[in-house]
């Protein structure tokens, strides 16, 4: 067996079509075909159900794919690992985050670059439940994300960065601008700008605006943080932002931050690795940078700087 021949399988299984994953992989279809035919014979079952055209793939070959992409990713780290007793660490560092700690990536990824020069970062937005998906098929070598989110992330190991707070962002004239302390029930009547439903961050606000007897219905609703700042900055809406988007964004003028009553539970932003041994270098290499820092101090410093 050949790890070509699982690279081709994987790809197969990914592109869904014979001729787009000989493409995805550099080499003609019959080659991929042949390969993959190969295999089948070494490990004596049926991979692919064929047809006039891929009709998909066998149980053993979903059961191969799993373990194909457990082999791929240990040969990977293997090759980084001697890379890095060569001549330093190289490569690319695949690194998933949801969308509301993409703010806070770059106080990561900004000193891993400048101590591992080599290494290239390729930081994808994503959601809890596809950075679940992607770390069980070795797709992403670590990911930040919620640690105590209600989707299960699966068998990985946890490295905890810091707690969301939640302050109000509101207009400096506005009816609580001048306020210390902000209720959840009191923010809910305002005009809000929150981010999407289906996201995780908002199911939070929703959870703890329920606590508090509310519901908010805000009037814009978006996917991004960059968006929902640039309409709170309009002047014409309010909204709840986590304090570690401060760090990115800060606060738009003609705007002020109000400390919002301390929910009953605070979720953990994080760093999550596949729960494999040995970790990939890459990832063990921001571990150890993530370490160095104290996020939690540097965020809870800007939320205070802001509301004095």
């Amino acid at each position: 067996m050949l790890l070509r021949q699982l690279e081709y399988l994987v790809a197969l299984a990914r592109e869904r079509h014979f001729a787009r994953a000989a493409a995805a992989c550099h080499v003609s279809q019959p080659s991929l075909s042949a390969a993959i035919r190969k295999l089948e014979r070494e490990l004596d079952v049926p991979l692919v159900r064929r047809g006039r055209k891929f009709a998909g793939l066998t149980p053993e070959g979903e059961r191969v794919v799993l373990w194909a992409h457990r082999i791929l990713a240990d040969a990977d780290a293997l090759r980084q690992d001697l890379s890095r007793m060569r001549e330093g660490l190289s490569g690319t560092l695949r690194m998933g985050a949801i969308p509301t700690a993409l703010t806070a990536a770059s106080l990561l990824t900004t000193p891993f670059c400048e101590r591992y020069p080599h290494v290239r970062v390729l930081l994808t937005s994503l959601s809890s439940r596809e950075i679940a998906r992607r770390l069980a098929e070795f797709e992403i070598d670590m990911a930040m994300t919620y640690l105590d989110d209600e989707e299960d992330l699966g068998e990985v190991r946890t490295s905890p960065l810091y707690e969301e707070r939640y302050l109000l962002l509101t207009p400096s004239d506005g009816e609580l601008a001048d306020r210390r302390v902000a209720r959840w029930s009191e923010v809910a009547a305002l005009p809000l700008c929150l981010l999407a439903p289906e996201m995780r961050n908002r199911r939070i606000l929703d959870a703890n605006f329920r606590q508090a007897g509310a519901v908010a219905v805000p009037a814009i609703e978006t996917d991004t943080v960059s968006a929902l700042f640039a309409h709170v900055a309009t002047h014409r809406w309010s909204s709840v932002i986590a304090h570690a988007w401060l760090h990115m964004f800060g606060v738009p003028e003609g705007m002020r931050v109000v400390r919002l009553e301390r929910p009953a539970r605070e979720p953990r932003v994080g760093l999550v690795v596949a729960g494999t041994r040995p970790e990939p270098m890459m990832a063990r290499a921001v571990l150890d940078i993530a370490r160095e820092l104290d996020l939690r101090e540097v965020f809870d410093r800007l939320a205070r700087e802001h509301l004095t």
